[in-house]
């Protein structure tokens, strides 16, 4: 019994610094913008977006409209509340499936010159589908889908890891497991929900009592503000 239990207060004595990709711009998916009056939002948005590529690091890869077969497909993935995937459900302009933080950047830059709602999206678990409907008739918005960031780099040494926010808890879980059989987080228990969306709304799990929310162990982060910086 002694044993069992050291072994269950060893548990979570892992500190992770969590590098969320994406967390200062969520307020603007609850922002009614007005539509750009020199031509249709989708146009206008793409080159706003194509326009802020990097070289380096090309957007044009990461975005899909509803005329790409793999538009539904991306964007049902991530859809866990099946009231929000029919065919009368708004529909976004765009998804940008983001491939490199420079994405993230321009796409904060364009949401905001070109007046389109953005959804930021990270495992799709919010109950009422904030992160990809638009709950504002009639107002285009478009999507910032961020599963393609999911690195985790777990140093067991230092007692924390740096982890995207498109990574899921399940993601997370299976990483330090990997490392340590001593060491974990506390978040919830479902593997699919994402980090983004956990850490941003507190982080609530079995192991609350003792080291609080998932958010009172962030020690560091990236983030990009609303200017896309």
């Amino acid at each position: 019994l002694r044993s069992r239990q050291t072994n269950k207060e060893a548990l979570a004595n892992m500190w992770l610094s969590f590098r969320i990709a994406i967390l200062l711009p969520l307020f603007l998916s609850t922002i009614s913008l007005s539509a750009s009056p020199e031509k249709p939002n989708a146009e206008a948005l793409l080159e706003c977006l194509m326009s802020h590529s990097q070289p380096s690091h090309p957007i044009s890869t990461a975005i899909y409209n509803p005329k790409n077969s793999s538009y539904l497909t991306i964007l049902e993935a991530y859809i866990r509340d099946l009231r929000f995937n029919t065919s009368s459900t708004p529909k976004p302009l765009l998804i940008v499936t983001a491939l490199h933080e420079s994405h993230i950047q321009a796409s904060v830059l364009c949401a905001r010159k070109k007046d389109v709602v953005m959804k930021i999206r990270s495992g799709g678990h919010d109950f009422e589908g904030l992160s990809y409907v638009s709950r504002i008739p009639h107002v285009p918005f478009f999507v910032l889908d961020m599963f393609n960031l999911q690195s985790i780099d777990a140093n067991i040494e230092e007692e924390m890891a740096w982890v995207q926010a498109g990574a899921t808890l399940g993601e997370v879980f299976y990483a330090i497991s990997q490392k340590s059989k001593t060491h974990g987080f506390p978040v919830g228990v479902c593997p699919t929900v994402g980090v983004g969306g956990t850490i941003t709304a507190g982080g609530y799990g079995n192991m609350m009592r003792k080291y609080g929310l998932s958010t009172d162990n962030i020690i560091d982060a990236q983030v990009v503000d609303v200017n896309g910086r």
